[in-house]
């Protein structure tokens, strides 16, 4: 029997794993979504012993990965698997990077050295940019009023549907390991998913703002700093997976 233990089961994991349990695996996990305490180590350490597979989608807490810090002992597992993020490539001036570059450079000191350290243990890497999907999208923070334009016309990024992300796992359940950035195909400036959203919805964008006057969040100041097109050419190769959505217009118009 397939088993898999993820570790922080929240938006993206999930999902995950109701599409394996439709598919007849037995899916333990921790986080809100989960049926395990993180901190219950007895418990924790028996759903890993009984695991065939080990998915951890934990972030970083206290500038270390908890799941390494305190289980990382007990994943001997001839398949493990980390949701990291593309942000470990740092701002790269708007040019393309693959799985090639070198991470560190940027704002995620804590994510690159997790992702090295799972890279090490021969996880599959799953490197991932902004994630979308339904309740969590433009439209919705358009529905909140909390949608900016910043006036930054070079600044462009790439983003991932949550579904394209779960079939990407999915196919590295059979995948060799190795990083794989999960993006979709047309990194486009944050600007132009919020006016394409307006024009389906019918309403008129928000005003256009200055970085200095949108009265940003630290972290939402950081994301501006940060400008890359990211490349998914090899999980495409390797893993045959392929993105549903393959831009933001098309990832949009499913969720409407």
């Amino acid at each position: 029997m397939k088993r898999l233990m993820i570790f922080g089961m929240g938006y993206t994991a999930s999902r995950i794993a109701a599409v394996l349990r439709g598919q007849g695996w037995v899916v333990d996990g921790t986080g809100g979504a989960g049926n395990l305490d993180f901190t219950d180590e007895t418990a924790v350490r028996a759903a890993l012993a009984r695991a065939s597979h080990i998915l951890a989608c934990a972030p970083p807490a206290d500038g270390a990965d908890p799941v390494l810090g305190l289980y990382g002992d007990a994943l001997g597992h001839e398949w493990l698997g980390y949701l990291s993020s593309t942000g470990v490539y740092g701002d790269t001036g708007g040019a393309w990077v693959d799985e090639s570059a070198p991470t560190g450079t940027g704002r995620r000191t804590a994510r690159t050295q997790a992702d090295g350290a799972w890279l090490k243990r021969g996880a599959r890497v799953f490197r991932l940019p902004g994630i979308y999907g339904p309740g969590r999208s433009a439209f919705d923070r358009l529905r909140a009023r909390a949608a900016k334009r910043i006036d930054l016309p070079e600044q462009v990024f790439c983003r991932v549907h949550v579904d394209d992300i779960v079939s990407g796992v999915i196919a590295g359940l059979e995948g060799a390991s190795g990083a794989y950035n999960l993006s979709d195909d047309l990194p486009a400036g944050q600007n132009a998913v919020i006016e394409e959203a307006c024009a389906i919805m019918g309403i008129q964008p928000p005003p256009l703002q200055s970085l200095e006057d949108a009265g940003l969040s630290p972290a939402a100041r950081d994301f501006y700093g940060e400008n890359r097109r990211v490349a998914n050419g090899k999980a495409k190769r390797m893993l045959g997976w392929k993105p549903a959505y393959p831009d933001f217009k098309a990832g949009l118009r499913s969720l409407m």
